[in-house]
């Protein structure tokens, strides 16, 4: 049985970004497109997607899957094959489960492509879609019975209680042209032929005969500006700029008849190269989404000095990026203790990694402790929330909470009813034990 270990967990990660890239060459292939151009397209997005975290992150999971399901869309709309719909769909659920958005907005655009594809040829082979949809989340209700995951939670913690912080970003939303536009120029850009071809076909009269071609045009733009909200609702770091290959492959297939694709052609393999060496540089080599791009990168230690499972690894984060040795002593300090500890115990803290060094098989009801991942006093769910975390404390018989980050009680501490129900030792400058024996 393979245990936890750091190989297989960049493993994941380097898996998903294969078979996005792999299905991306795939797809345009089967749209008939030169197997050269398609090469360049698909090496561009495999160094523009998962590289620039190099670890499993739900954002990117989301992302890839639903872009994923995307291809399968057009693929069937193309080719009539049944299988294609089914693996449209399918990925697209996959993409729901690891995050509810993109898919749910794609889901809504997808079903109403579908009837307007219906509306023009009458005929009924999408019903696949459909078909794959329904045993897909067949499977995930089996997968709830077997771990005993109630369906009342998953609604409660995966779409009531993120609708409430979803209205919340979007009335703190502010669109302005910096931040729609300017940020995502290059990626407009990319999508810009789109928009070209789609008005040469109507305009010449031909978007009956070529609608197919036409769907493969609006499908594209409109997947792009959907990952574009969805990118500004979630305030996270950037992660769309593989939209670049993606749109300029798809602006290339749709193009490739164009009486001066010769010159297009070198337009787009440079305005390629040079997108993808500029955002490899600033989020692959500058570490740009894990903001480190203005942090000294040869100030960072061996992580092996943490533990040895993580030998070859260089470590340093923001927060202590002139002296990493001491980071790493206090953490060194925190994980002796916890190796210590005889007891029931969960680890609240952003390393994550501490429960795998400490070969701590509890686990914390949440995986992070912000703000926006647990209901605060005021939300409407933060009663289910309590009952549902003392529960998992209970299930599990925890005496002790270890809490790296004092931040986090903040959070934290409101959960228990009594707030003089738990007894506070501190460990070192970076963290404190919770003693909540009697809070139970």
């Amino acid at each position: 049985m393979i245990d936890v270990n750091w190989f297989y967990y960049v493993l994941h990660a380097a898996f998903i970004n294969c078979l996005l890239v792999l299905i991306f060459f795939y797809f345009l292939i089967k749209l008939d497109f030169n197997s050269n151009y398609s090469f360049l397209y698909a090496v561009s997005l495999a160094v523009l997607s998962y590289p620039s975290v190099g670890t499993p992150f739900v954002d990117h999971h989301a992302v890839y899957l639903s872009i994923l399901a995307v291809c399968y869309f057009i693929l069937a709309l193309k080719e009539k094959n049944k299988n294609f719909w089914i693996l449209s769909s399918f990925f697209l659920v996959l993409s729901f489960f690891s995050k509810q958005i993109p898919s749910a907005y794609l889901v809504i655009f997808l079903v109403f492509v579908l009837f307007a594809k219906f509306f023009i040829n009458k005929k009924k082979d999408f019903f696949y879609f459909f078909y794959g949809a329904t045993f897909s989340v067949i499977f995930f209700l089996i997968f709830f019975l077997v771990n005993k995951i109630q369906i009342k939670d998953f609604f409660t913690q995966y779409i009531f209680y993120p609708m409430t912080i979803g209205d919340n970003r979007l009335n703190s939303l502010r669109f302005n042209f910096s931040n729609v536009f300017l940020q995502f120029k290059f990626i407009y850009l990319a999508l810009s032929p789109l928009i070209f071809y789609s008005f040469l076909e109507i305009k010449k009269k031909k978007g009956y005969r070529n609608y197919e071609k036409l769907f493969i045009a609006f499908i594209t733009v409109i997947t792009t500006l959907i990952l574009i909200y969805c990118q500004l609702i979630t305030k996270n770091q950037i992660l769309i700029f593989f939209l670049i290959p993606w749109c300029l492959g798809i602006s290339h297939y749709l193009l490739k008849d164009f009486k001066k694709i010769n010159i297009l052609s070198g337009v787009f393999i440079m305005l390629l190269i040079f997108t993808t060496i500029k955002y490899h540089l600033r989020f692959n080599e500058e570490k740009k989404f894990m903001e480190l791009e203005n942090v000294n990168l040869e100030k960072a230690v061996n992580a092996e000095i943490l533990d040895p499972s993580l030998k070859g690894l260089k470590w340093i984060h923001k927060k202590y990026a002139t002296n990493p040795e001491y980071e790493l002593k206090k953490l060194i300090e925190i994980k002796k203790i916890i190796l210590k500890d005889t007891k029931k115990k969960i680890i609240v803290s952003d390393y994550q990694l501490l429960s795998f060094l400490t070969k701590n098989r509890n686990f914390a009801p949440n995986k992070w402790f912000d703000p926006l991942s647990i209901p605060n006093i005021s939300n409407n769910y933060f009663q289910e929330y309590r009952e549902f975390f003392i529960s998992k404390l209970i299930e599990q018989k925890i005496s002790n909470i270890y809490v790296i980050d004092e931040s986090k009680l903040e959070i934290l501490l409101p959960i228990f009813e009594n707030p003089n129900c738990f007894s506070k030792s501190r460990l070192n400058e970076i963290s404190v034990k919770l003693e909540i024996s009697k809070c139970l």
